[in-house]
């Protein structure tokens, strides 16, 4: 089994995201989070049913209506939605979920382990990106 580490380095090698939980209200994590994707130059697909559009950028509804397939998630929704998106990321083919923190709980957990998807589960991907920014200046 990968740890943690080994699971954060293979995400942030890949360059295609889709943010589930993107918001276009900008004090939302949902909304920082995906900013913080694009400024570092990832392919970043925000997904929200209950929004049309952020900065300009087209939302999706569903991961079901993005144009391409995502390698990573990044979730920034509660566990009892994230755990009812599990399946369809599943069967979209995306391996790699990053659970932000507050957005799991332990059959969260256990589900994305039961369909065998690499699952970030410490730490936050806009902290992270932020902290190896600063190291290298």
């Amino acid at each position: 089994m990968k740890s943690q580490n080994e699971i954060k380095e293979t995400m942030l090698g890949k360059k295609t995201w889709a943010v589930i939980g993107a918001s276009h209200h900008k004090k939302n994590f949902g909304y920082k989070i995906y900013k913080t994707l694009k400024r570092f130059g990832y392919e970043v697909y925000p997904v929200n049913p209950g929004c049309e559009t952020i900065d300009g950028d087209k939302v999706y509804a569903s991961i079901g209506d993005l144009p391409v397939v995502p390698e990573c998630i990044d979730m920034v929704v509660k566990p009892e939605i994230g755990i009812r998106i599990l399946d369809a990321i599943k069967k979209a083919g995306i391996s790699h979920v990053w659970f932000q923190p507050g957005t799991m709980d332990e059959a969260t957990i256990k589900k994305s382990q039961d369909l065998e998807i690499e699952a970030v589960t410490e730490g936050c991907v806009m902290a992270e990106l932020n902290r190896r920014a600063k190291q290298i200046l």
